[in-house]
C-alpha cells in the first residue's frame, strides 16, 4: 500500500534533507506508526525542530558517522585506522555542537522540551574529540606532534632525504654524467631514490638497478653513493610506521573506553538528524504539523499533494469523521479524483511518520491502524488478471485486514464489468466497509452510488469540478455535491447538433433525468453559496481593516490626549510655582508688619492678606467636557455659592437662579448674568458633608494655639504639621510658639530641631526652661 501511495518518493525527499549518513539510513527504514501517542510525540518533536530552524536556520549533523563497526573492532582489540578515528571524533563533536545550539535559544523564544531532553542525554565526549584531532589531521594523517618520538623520526627523515637529494643532484648536474642520463631528474622506485640512466652506460654506474622503462632504453639506478643513505631512510620509515601504529593503538583504546557513550550519542544524534530533516522538509513543502485526535476525525484545510508542482496543484478541503465517515467522489476522468484519494492517504501516512503535511494550520488527522488503497491498475500483470479481476483480488485482501480504525481508499469502485452488476457489487462492498466502522473515500462513475451516498446515513457525495465552457477540470473538490457526467454538454460544445443531443437525453429514464436536474441544482446552489461566502469573507476583511484603522486612530487620540494632559500638568505646575512665590511675598510683608508695628497689625489687614492668598491659589481642577474635574463629578451651582466666572476672570457670589442654566452673579458691586458652563464652583456658604465635585487646596480657618503637640508622631509625620502650624502662627501674629515633642528617645526632638535650623521663618529656637516643659519642648521665635 505504501508503494501505491508513493510513500517511497516522500522518503526520498526526506532523505535529501538529512545531513548524516546514519540519519539517511534511518529515514530509509522509516514507516508509519499506529499508536496516537507515538505519532503525536513525533509530530511534537518535528514542531520543535521547525522552531529551531526558524530561529537558527539549518542544522547540520554531517559530522555524525556510522561508527558502530569501528567501536566493535576497538572492543575486539583491533587498531582503528586514522579515518575511523576521525569519524569517532566527528560524532563526539556533533553532540557538543547540538547542545550549544539549543543552549543559545532561550526558553521564552521556544521551550523545546523534547529536543532539550534528548540533548540532555548526550555524554560530553569533547576531550576524546580534542585528543584525536590533536593527533590526526583532516586528511587522516597522523601529525608530527602526535608524539615527541614521531616528531624526532620525521625530522631525521627530512634531513636524510635532503642529503640524498643533494648527492644525486650533484651527480645529474655533473657534465661527465649528463651524457649518460636519459633525463636529468631524480625519481623514486620501490620507495628508493634513483636516477634514469641510458642502458648503454650501465657499467659506468655502480649501484642497484630497481626498474627499467617499457622501451628498455632506460634503467632506474640507485647509485652506490646513496645506497647506505637510502637504507637508513628505509629504517626510519619503518620506525615511523611503528610509532604511528603505537599512536593509533593508544587512540583506539580511548575509543574502546568511550564505546558505550559513543554508540548512545550516535543513536540520539541520528534521531535528532531525522527530526531536523522532517523540520526542513516542512519548510520546503510549506507544511504544518497536524493535530492528532483519537475520534477518527479527518480535517484537511487547503491540503496539497506533495509530489505535484506547487505552482500547479489545487488545494482541497476534506472533512470526514464527524457527520459522515465516507465520501463518494464522482466526476470526469482526469478531473482529480485519484489525486484526491492519494492526497488523503499520503498525508495520513506522512503524519503517522512524524512529517509535516502540506496544508494549512488547523488541520486534524487521526492515527489509522492501516491505510488500504486500491488505486489504478495495480493488479498483477504476471498473473494475467483482467482489470476487474485485479481490482477484486486487491479488494478481497483489503476486506480481510480492515478494522474500525482503518482508512480505505478505492478508485473506480466496481469498474471493469457490467455497469449494473458493477454498481450493485460496489454498493455491497461499501456497506461491508461501513459496517466495519472504517473511514472511506471512494471514486466512481456510477449514478447508483450517487444515490446511495445521498440516502445512506454517514455517507456524503463529493465531486471534482468541471468547467463546461473550457472543457477542462478545475480540480476543485466540492463536498456535498455529486458530480455530473457532463457528456451531453461536452458533446454539444464540441459541435454535436442540439437535435442529436435532445434525442440522447430522451433515452434517459425519468429517474436519471431527475438525478441530473438535482445535481445541476446542487451545483448551482454550491456556486451561489461559494460566491456569497467569498463576499462575506471580503466584507469580513474590510470590517477587520476598518477595525484596525479605528484602533489606530483611537490609539493616536489617546496619545494626543496624554500629550495635552502633560502640557496642562506642566502649565499647572508653573502656575503653582508662581503662586507660591506670591504667597511667600505676602507672608514676608506680614512678618515685616508684625515685627515693625505689631500693635498696628489689625484684623482687617489679616483678612486682606488671607484674601490675597486665596486669590493667588491656582485653579488646578482640570474640567472635561462631561463635567468631570480631576476624576470627580463637577459640583452643581446653587444660590449663595462662591464661583469663578471664567469669561470675566474674577470670583463672585451667585445671588439668583434665573433658570435655563443661567445665574445672576455679583462681583463686588457689579451684578451680571452668566451661563452655568462659564462658572466654576469654589465654595458654599455652609459646609458640605460629602464633597464629590471639588478638590480643595486651601488652608482651613481655625483658632491657632500657642503650642503644637507632636507627641506620638514620627518625624516624617511631624514635619508637615510644623510647617503648616508656623505659617498659621505668623498669620495670627505670634512672635513665639512652643513645639511639644516629649523626651522619649530624643529622635523626634532631633528631627524637629534639624527642620527648624533650615526653616526661613524661624529666627531662633531653644529647649524649654523651668516651667516651659524642659527638654520635652522646643520654644521657637519667629521672624
Amino acid at each position: 500500500m505504501l508503494r501505491i501511495l508513493e510513500y517511497d518518493r516522500i522518503l526520498g525527499i526526506l532523505e535529501e534533507q538529512a545531513s548524516s549518513e546514519t540519519g539517511k539510513a534511518a529515514i530509509r527504514r522509516l514507516t508509519p506508526v499506529g499508536e496516537p501517542g507515538e505519532a503525536g510525540h513525533m509530530l511534537a518533536s518535528t514542531t520543535e525542530g521547525m522552531d529551531v530552524i526558524r530561529l537558527k536556520g539549518g542544522v547540520s549533523l554531517s559530522g555524525v558517522k556510522d561508527i558502530k563497526g569501528a567501536v566493535d573492532r576497538a572492543w575486539l582489540g583491533s587498531v582503528l585506522s586514522a579515518s575511523d578515528l576521525l569519524k569517532a571524533a566527528g560524532t563526539a563533536r556533533a553532540g557538543r555542537m547540538v547542545e550549544s545550539l539549543l543552549a543559545s535559544i532561550d526558553e521564552e523564544s521556544a521551550e523545546l522540551p523534547i529536543l532539550r531532553e534528548l540533548t540532555g542525554r548526550l555524554t560530553d565526549l569533547k576531550p576524546l574529540a580534542r585528543e584525536i584531532d590533536s593527533a590526526i589531521d583532516e586528511d587522516a594523517r597522523v601529525v608530527d606532534d602526535a608524539s615527541p618520538e614521531l616528531a624526532r623520526i620525521r625530522r631525521s627523515m627530512i634531513q636524510l632525504q635532503g642529503s640524498i637529494r643533494a648527492t644525486l643532484d650533484q651527480m645529474i648536474k655533473s657534465s661527465h654524467n649528463q651524457k649518460m642520463l636519459q633525463d636529468p631528474i631524480i625519481t623514486q622506485r620501490n620507495d628508493r631514490y634513483v636516477i634514469p640512466v641510458k642502458v648503454e652506460y650501465r657499467s659506468a654506474f655502480g649501484g642497484l638497478v630497481h626498474d627499467q622503462s617499457a622501451s628498455g632504453q632506460t634503467l632506474f639506478i640507485e647509485p652506490e653513493s646513496v645506497v647506505h643513505q637510502n637504507n637508513r631512510l628505509r629504517e626510519l620509515e619503518l620506525e615511523e610506521e611503528r610509532e604511528v601504529e603505537k599512536i593509533l593503538a593508544q587512540l583506539t583504546g580511548k575509543v574502546a573506553e568511550a564505546g558505550d557513550a559513543l554508540l548512545s550519542n550516535l543513536s540520539i544524534l541520528t534521531e535528532l538528524d531525522v527530526i531536523f530533516a522532517k523540520a526542513e522538509m516542512g519548510r520546503v513543502l510549506k507544511g504544518v504539523c497536524p493535530a492528532i485526535n483519537t475520534e477518527g476525525v479527518v480535517s484537511l484545510k487547503k491540503a496539497r499533494h506533495p509530489l505535484i508542482d506547487p505552482n500547479q496543484v489545487v488545494p482541497i478541503d476534506v472533512e470526514m469523521g464527524r457527520d459522515y465517515r465516507a465520501i463518494i467522489v464522482t466526476g470526469p476522468n482526469t478531473g482529480g479524483k485519484t489525486v484526491t484519494l492519494k492526497t488523503v492517504g499520503l498525508l495520513s501516512l506522512m503524519a503517522q511518520s512524524g512529517m509535516p503535511i502540506p496544508a494549512e494550520e488547523g488541520s486534524i488527522l487521526p492515527v489509522f491502524s492501516g491505510v488500504f488503497a486500491d488505486i489504478g491498475d495495480e493488479q498483477s500483470i504476471e498473473q494475467n488478471l483482467s482489470t476487474f479481476s485485479g481490482h477484486m483480488t486487491n479488494i478481497i485482501r483489503i476486506l480481510d485486514r480492515i478494522d474500525e480504525r482503518s482508512l480505505v481508499l478505492m478508485d473506480e469502485l466496481g469498474a471493469g464489468t457490467d455497469p449494473t452488476e458493477g454498481a450493485a457489487l460496489a454498493v455491497a462492498i461499501l456497506e461491508h466497509i461501513l459496517a466495519k466502522g472504517c473511514r472511506l473515500v471512494a471514486t466512481t462513475h456510477y449514478n447508483e452510488l450517487k444515490v446511495f451516498a445521498h440516502s445512506r446515513k454517514g455517507v456524503i457525495n463529493a465531486s471534482v469540478e468541471f468547467d463546461v465552457e473550457t472543457l477542462r477540470p478545475t480540480y476543485r473538490l466540492l463536498i456535498g455535491v455529486p458530480g455530473r457526467s457532463n457528456a451531453f454538454d461536452i458533446a454539444r460544445r464540441l459541435g454535436l447538433s442540439q437535435e442529436v443531443v435532445d434525442v440522447a437525453r430522451s433515452q434517459l429514464s425519468t429517474e436519471e433525468n431527475h438525478l441530473e436536474e438535482m445535481i445541476t441544482g446542487l451545483a448551482s446552489d454550491r456556486r451561489i453559496a461559494d460566491e456569497e461566502r467569498a463576499d462575506a469573507e471580503r466584507l469580513r476583511v474590510e470590517a477587520e481593516k476598518l477595525r484596525r484603522e479605528f484602533a489606530d486612530k483611537l490609539e493616536a487620540w489617546e496619545e494626543e490626549k496624554g500629550r495635552l494632559r502633560e502640557a496642562a500638568r506642566r502649565e499647572a505646575k508653573s502656575l503653582v510655582t508662581r503662586t507660591k512665590r506670591e504667597a511667600d511675598e505676602v507672608l514676608k510683608e506680614l512678618r515685616e508688619w508684625a515685627k515693625a508695628r505689631p500693635q498696628d497689625l489689625k484684623e482687617h489687614r489679616l483678612i486682606e492678606a488671607k484674601k490675597r492668598l486665596d486669590e493667588a491659589e491656582p485653579e488646578t481642577d482640570i474640567l472635561r467636557h462631561d463635567g468631570v474635574a480631576n476624576g470627580k463629578l463637577r459640583r452643581k451651582i446653587q444660590v449663595g455659592d462662591e464661583v469663578f466666572v471664567r469669561s470675566f476672570g474674577r470670583k463672585g457670589q451667585v445671588t439668583e437662579d434665573l433658570g435655563n442654566g443661567e445665574f445672576q452673579v455679583q462681583i463686588g458691586s457689579m451684578k451680571m448674568k452668566a451661563a452655568e458652563e462659564t462658572l466654576e464652583w469654589k465654595s458654599s456658604p455652609h459646609p458640605a458633608k460629602e464633597d464629590t465635585g471639588y478638590t480643595s487646596y486651601r488652608r482651613q480657618s481655625a483658632d491657632v494655639r500657642h503650642e503644637l503637640d507632636l507627641r506620638g508622631k514620627m518625624v516624617d509625620e511631624a514635619i508637615p504639621e510644623i510647617d503648616k502650624y508656623l505659617d498659621n502662627a505668623l498669620l495670627a501674629g505670634y512672635p513665639k510658639v512652643s513645639l511639644i515633642h516629649g523626651k522619649g528617645t530624643g529622635a523626634l526632638r532631633t528631627g524637629v530641631q534639624k527642620f527648624l535650623q533650615r526653616h526661613p521663618r524661624v529666627k531662633e529656637f531653644r529647649l524649654g526652661g523651668q516651667g516651659e516643659g524642659g527638654s520635652g519642648v522646643t520654644v521657637v521665635e519667629l521672624r
